[in-house]
């Protein structure tokens, strides 16, 4: 059944909220909802002022321009961790769907090669889908590439083989991918319908935590209230007062329909340098990469922190889901560009021509400008 709730009427209620109330739900949605520069500053004022604390009284109570900048901070650092993990997860998302539909035609078309243009019956065609999770790639890749080097199989014969392997690849790569989606659907479930946590409520506001806990109960009895309201307003009695419909749970399941928030992510160090992460990116893409060291390349690309120094972590930095995306786009997802690179994998190696296996004679060694520099260096100035 579809939400009666809308954006706008979400915003609309929680902007006719007293200050107090309209400041809570406004903190509970960041990642969806913005403070407005009154809300900020009423929250440098309300908060406890140390002076008082301490048993000395201000003459004056004017707030100073860094609380008000204190504030911000603190606000604009949750919700960049809370919308980081919210486009993270629709960037995995995305990548995932379009990577799924491209492994299912590949597998499609080269299911359909080995049964029209290889000839391989039905029933090995089965087999082969059917022990593909359990095939060991890379001994029978050894193998094959060892029998055409030996002249044991013909040009054919060779390519049927390299595209039954690299069928049984293709399928199981899908799996690992479906079983990602999932995963990722689920964390999306989850963190959109999650409010910031009262502690970190309190680290914006700077409130106790006993205050916090009565104003957040008394913003979300308003907020209900108004919203409950509006609906009976806007859509009859019969909705406004449905007590099957949790309006709160609704109010994360509407916003979430907003558009993500893209930012710009820059490298963060990954892979060492720039030009490698790429060069495993596209390889990841095309499906090129090694399955040993996907298994271990796609926890680090997608994961919400990194390990920095002793006891502390780090945001992880969009960039490489980012450029994932980015590389995917440029891709070719046509038919026939995915038949030529399945056949392209399918094809034998060269084989080396004999003129080109005789060794060469081996001239007088040379040392460079560093090395005659090393050598004087170790043998002093009275030898040299």
């Amino acid at each position: 059944m579809a939400s009666p709730l809308t954006t706008e009427m979400i915003e609309a209620v929680i902007g006719t909220l007293p200050i107090q109330a309209r400041i809570m739900l406004r903190l509970l949605l960041i990642q969806y909802l913005d403070l407005m520069q009154e809300d900020i500053e009423y929250i440098a004022k309300d908060r406890p002022d140390p002076r008082f604390q301490s048993g000395a009284e201000p003459k004056d109570l004017v707030v100073s321009r860094e609380s008000i900048q204190g504030v911000a901070d603190r606000f604009a650092q949750y919700r960049m961790q809370v919308r980081n993990k919210r486009e993270r997860l629709w960037l995995q998302i995305e990548y995932l769907r379009k990577q799924i539909a491209q492994g299912e035609l590949l597998s499609t078309i080269a299911e359909e090669l080995l049964r029209s243009r290889f000839d391989v019956p039905v029933e090995r065609v089965q087999d082969l889908k059917k022990h593909a999770r359990t095939a060991l790639s890379k001994p029978a890749i050894r193998e094959l590439d060892r029998k055409w080097e030996a002249d044991q199989i013909s040009e054919h014969d060779y390519r049927r083989e390299r595209l039954a392997i690299e069928y049984q690849t293709r399928l199981r790569q899908l799996e690992r991918e479906r079983r990602r989606l999932e995963v990722a659907r689920h964390e999306q479930s989850i963190a959109g319908a999650a409010p910031l946590q009262d502690h970190e409520v309190a680290h914006v506001w700077g409130i106790p935590a006993g205050t916090l806990a009565a104003r957040k109960v008394k913003a979300l009895q308003q907020y209900l209230i108004a919203l409950q309201n509006s609906l009976r307003d806007s859509g009859g009695a019969t909705t406004g007062t449905n007590p099957s419909l949790d309006l709160w749970k609704e109010t994360f399941v509407t916003l979430a329909q907003k558009p993500v928030e893209r930012s710009v992510a820059t490298y963060d160090g990954l892979e060492v340098t720039e030009g490698a992460l790429l060069d495993k990116l596209r390889a990841l893409v095309s499906g090129t990469l090694a399955e040993d060291i996907e298994g271990r390349f796609w926890p680090s690309i997608v994961q919400d922190t990194r390990p920095a120094i002793e006891h502390t972590v780090k945001i992880q930095s969009l960039f490489a889901l980012q450029r994932l995306c980015a590389i995917q786009d440029e891709r070719s997802m046509t038919r026939e560009a995915l038949e030529q690179e399945l056949l392209d994998r399918a094809a034998p190696r060269p084989k080396a021509v004999a003129s080109q296996l005789t060794e060469q004679p081996a001239g007088e060694p040379q040392l460079g400008e560093m090395g005659q520099h090393v050598l004087k260096s170790l043998l002093g100035e009275e030898r040299q």
